[in-house]
């Protein structure tokens, strides 16, 4: 991934996005020939020469300040999550080419692989920041069972599922995400910043080359730029077998574990959706009747 041009492609969009209005600026009527704010406008808001932003929003950031970086944050009304994308582009604009190598792959430590299976009754699993699933429980498994699916578009043997992937080329993501413009959006915010903090990242890369090649819908998000962070909300979902649910999502930072984030979805109780979880729980976990055919075919035969 080219680090300038998407610092250079990052300012421009949000620069865009800003009216004269909106920044508090007069305006003397006519035709605007440039959509948002002119560059020399965004530099007045700024508080830095024509010549430096300009040179910023062409990709080259060597030697830029917190202070210049915060004002403008300010300048073009970023939130925490462009914020936090800003500094990472901008800290990575200009460094030393690296060689690209693969990152060392994520395992989901002991404990936290049995905190999953302990959480009876609630979906829960661990993502990285290219939204690979590296670890689920039984419940989660069965909300996502078309991700899980080996057998599904865009996997591999030996790749773990992956949520972006599985948004965008598998068909029933479609039926299963009532609103899949939203979960399409989120995918692609959640790999932008991520694109930011890791630019090195092989994976990653190969990751947005697919999809960009085989999705018009992501590369047209790609494009925007847009950025975001997966932390809280609501989730609402059509599974095949328990019908509608809204689940409320938590996603926390494992610090032990950097890049690795653990989501947990929960219903409001006594609600509808409890209701469908309770169901796909029941569902999802084999009968006693089940469990002791299954022990006794994969019993070894004694000689």
């Amino acid at each position: 991934m080219d680090t300038r041009k998407d610092l250079r492609e990052f300012l421009a969009t949000r620069r865009a996005r800003i009216t004269p209005q909106q920044a508090g600026l007069p305006t003397y009527g006519g035709h605007r020939r440039v959509k948002g704010l002119r560059r020399e406008e965004l530099a007045l808001l700024a508080g830095v020469s024509v010549e430096y932003y300009t040179r910023l929003e062409r990709g080259n950031a060597h030697g830029v300040s917190d202070s210049v970086l915060e004002a403008l944050v300010r300048a073009l009304q970023l939130d925490e999550a462009e914020r936090a994308h800003l500094y990472d582009l901008a800290r990575t604009a200009n460094a030393t080419a690296r060689t690209r190598r693969r990152p060392p792959q994520q395992r989901v430590r002991p404990g936290v692989r049995r905190l999953l299976d302990a959480m009876n009754g609630v979906p829960a699993f661990v993502q990285n920041g290219r939204l690979d699933v590296l670890a689920a429980n039984t419940l989660a498994r069965a909300l996502y069972a078309n991700l899980f699916d080996d057998a599904g578009p865009g996997r591999r043997a030996g790749r773990a599922p992956n949520h972006a992937r599985y948004t965008f080329l598998d068909p029933r993501a479609a039926d299963f995400y009532p609103d899949w413009n939203r979960a399409a959006a989120d995918s692609v915010s959640l790999l932008r910043a991520q694109a930011g903090r890791s630019p090195d990242d092989r994976e990653l890369t190969e990751l947005i080359g697919e999809l960009t090649t085989r999705s018009e819908r992501f590369s047209a998000l790609w494009a925007t730029h847009n950025v975001r962070w997966h932390t809280t909300g609501t989730k609402h979902f059509h599974h095949p077998v328990a019908g509608d649910l809204s689940l409320a999502y938590e996603g926390l930072e494992l610090t032990a574990d950097p890049g690795q984030t653990l989501i947990t979805f929960t219903a409001e109780p006594g609600s509808p959706s409890q209701q469908a979880l309770t169901f796909l729980a029941s569902w999802a976990t084999p009968s006693p009747q089940q469990t002791t055919a299954h022990d006794r075919t994969s019993e070894k035969p004694t000689t």
